[in-house]
């Protein structure tokens, strides 16, 4: 009797520490709003999805720092959120086009093996790797297994969370993915069950679908998924995001969500 009591207790202790678990704050293309922070290489200003603003979001203490890839038609992965990059086009060219094209603070435009390589320097940092939807679903596919082999080769596996807004690509994920693999899904229009049917590990929604359907912090938990927020600036949408559950919290605010995170 006293141990039956005994296991229900820790289970009680258990589950309680589960349902209060901190939020999370993952840096939105990295920490790139660093006016006033002395940054990595003595940077004040670095640009979004630079290999300067994963080592500011590390700098900083972020759980992770999220980026985007796009292929080239002959399958060299690059690291940039638009698919256009000074005029050129990266999916519709070739890898040599693209390879010197710089940043706006200066920097060239990393390709996927670079950046991935300087994720070894920062063991505390996740990597949150958004492999963006392609118009050759064909190229695309090749992106996603060339995106796997490169985490692997640098040994990030159990360290990278995958996202993406197509279908087709999360699907291929899961596919080719370990099982246990945490993979995303990020367009919205998904509810948790279906989510969880499929084999997703969460939902990755923009803050406009979870106001909408603020019941799927709850379902999602229920379920045994998790819930990640994107993209919210205001400290009084992070509070509301924190007060919902979010498991994490997608910014280009990470040193005021930190901040926030810790007073909660």
């Amino acid at each position: 009797m006293k141990k039956t009591i005994l296991c229900f207790v820790l289970m009680t202790l258990l589950s309680a520490g589960a349902a209060v678990a901190q939020t999370k704050v993952v840096a939105h293309r990295g920490y790139w709003k660093t006016e006033g922070v002395k940054g990595p290489d003595d940077a004040t200003v670095s640009s979004q999805n630079s290999i300067n603003s994963q080592n500011g979001a590390a700098q900083i203490g972020a759980y992770g720092s999220e980026f985007d890839i796009w292929s080239t038609t002959d399958g060299e992965l690059f690291v940039n959120h638009d698919g256009v990059l000074n005029g050129v086009t990266i999916q519709t060219s070739k890898a040599a086009d693209v390879k010197n094209l710089k940043l706006p603070d200066g920097e060239y435009i990393s390709t996927l093996d670079q950046y991935l390589k300087n994720f070894t320097k920062h063991p505390n940092l996740e990597v949150v790797l958004e492999v963006k939807e392609h118009k050759n679903k064909l190229q695309e596919d090749a992106a996603v297994k060339k995106a796997i082999k490169l985490v692997n080769k640098y040994g990030l596996s159990k360290r990278t969370t995958w996202i993406t807004f197509s279908l087709n690509a999360m699907l291929d994920m899961l596919k080719w993915l370990p099982q246990g693999t945490p993979i995303y899904y990020l367009d919205g229009e998904l509810s948790p069950k279906t989510l969880k049917k499929i084999g997703a590990a969460g939902l990755d929604y923009q803050l406009k679908v979870m106001k909408k359907h603020p019941e799927w912090f709850k379902a999602a938990h229920d379920l045994g998924l998790k819930v990640n927020v994107w993209t919210v600036n205001k400290k009084e949408d992070m509070q509301w995001c924190i007060d919902n559950g979010a498991d994490f919290i997608t910014t280009n605010e990470p040193v005021t969500c930190l901040q926030l995170v810790k007073a909660n």
